[in-house]
């Protein structure tokens, strides 16, 4: 009989083994009684719906109206967790299976299986972290190596313990916070929706990326360690200070064409955060009341971290995110303010449209690109 290689690619990483240790790490969330429970799940869901004609009337991107084109669900943090390790699974799956077999004498069953417990558990403990930072996600690469899957299968997780903990901590109007949180969210869904060719395209962008830096690598499970560890930010998720740029990355890159694929990856996540912000931020008060206090206070609780806190996503290099934002979101207001949303929005007609990361520092070389003139 063949012998496969998805043993060996099975041990590389113990993903059962970190959604587990995720789940046994991540603090406890709130304390709910389950009526409390019920309703917040309730309120979540009911504001992921409106949020969807908002979207479309800030966007005017078609693939928004009437949006059921992914499943929306209200989560606690050991399913986030779950989730987001089945998700990594499926999108390292090609590149593990290219490695198991040109690797294969490095890959002795014993030492693939250690260090595939050692990364497991590492990135067990990482996703514990973010568990309880992920106010929601929108994950384009659920139905990844699903043949059967159309490719905007995707799936919106919004963490409800985390909803719950902040706008506590915030003193914030609960259903304005949820609302305001689900418009950043299911702009994320409705950008992969308007762009159904995205999601692919980035994923061959992260699985040749990963590829390089793991064919590369002079001690494999080291290497993997470093890769799995700083991957995720390329995922496209809202995580209060948590970086879509994988940090520390670049320092792991030996080439020039894996340093033009994590540049590309990085204007890429900086124009699906930066979009995302605007929206959320253009609702006004006839929409969300408290909307100016929110955001008012959101951005003052990094001010108040504790010094461990901030420790550790200095280690983790978690303090690009907000550059991140900010980054994204000057490009799309530079660019709205001069040709209008309808101009803006040819970014998501195919890939050549999008931004360089020179471009999405300086809005005008890609409206030169794209021959748009200013109204």
């Amino acid at each position: 009989m063949e012998t496969t290689s998805e043993p060996a690619t099975v041990q590389l990483v113990n993903w059962e083994l970190a959604a587990s240790t995720a789940a046994k790490l991540a603090p406890a969330g709130p304390s709910l009684s389950k009526r409390e429970i019920a309703d917040v799940v309730a309120s979540l869901r009911e504001a992921a719906e409106v949020s969807v004609e908002h979207v479309h009337r800030i966007t005017g991107l078609e693939a928004a109206r009437d949006l059921r084109d992914s499943q929306v669900l209200v989560v606690d943090r050991a399913s986030w967790a779950k989730a987001n390790s089945q998700s990594f699974q499926a999108l390292l799956q090609p590149t593990m299976d290219k490695l198991a077999k040109s690797k294969s004498e490095q890959l002795q069953s014993t030492v693939a299986e250690l260090g595939g417990t050692v990364t497991g558990a590492q990135f067990g403990a990482i996703l514990a972290f973010l568990s309880s930072k992920v106010l929601g996600q929108y994950d384009p690469f659920a139905s990844v190596g699903d043949a059967a899957a159309p490719p905007s299968a995707g799936r919106l997780l919004l963490v409800a313990p985390n909803v719950v903990s902040i706008e506590r901590e915030l003193n914030v109007d609960p259903a304005d916070f949820r609302l305001w949180v689900c418009l950043h969210e299911q702009t994320h869904r409705v950008q992969f929706a308007a762009a159904p060719w995205l999601r692919d395209h980035m994923v061959n962008q992260i699985s040749q990326l990963s590829g390089g830096l793991m064919d590369k690598a002079d001690t494999l499970q080291e290497r993997l360690g470093q890769l799995v560890k700083n991957l995720g930010s390329a995922r496209g998720q809202e995580v209060e200070g948590v970086p879509s740029q994988p940090a520390g990355l670049m320092s792991l890159l030996q080439d020039s064409e894996d340093k033009a694929r994590m540049s590309h990856l990085t204007a890429v996540m900086s124009l699906l955060e930066g979009h995302a912000n605007v929206v959320m931020d253009a609702v006004d008060a006839s929409i969300v009341p408290s909307v100016i206090t929110i955001r008012q206070r959101f951005n003052a609780r990094g001010k108040t971290r504790s010094p461990l806190d901030k420790f550790i996503r200095r280690v983790m290099g978690l303090d690009a995110k907000m550059r991140q934002y900010s980054d994204g979101a000057r490009f799309v207001r530079a660019v709205v303010k001069e040709v209008g949303m309808e101009g803006f929005n040819r970014v998501w007609e195919r890939e050549e449209n999008l931004p360089t990361e020179k471009e999405i520092h300086t809005p005008k070389l890609w409206m030169e690109r794209m021959a748009l003139d200013a109204g």
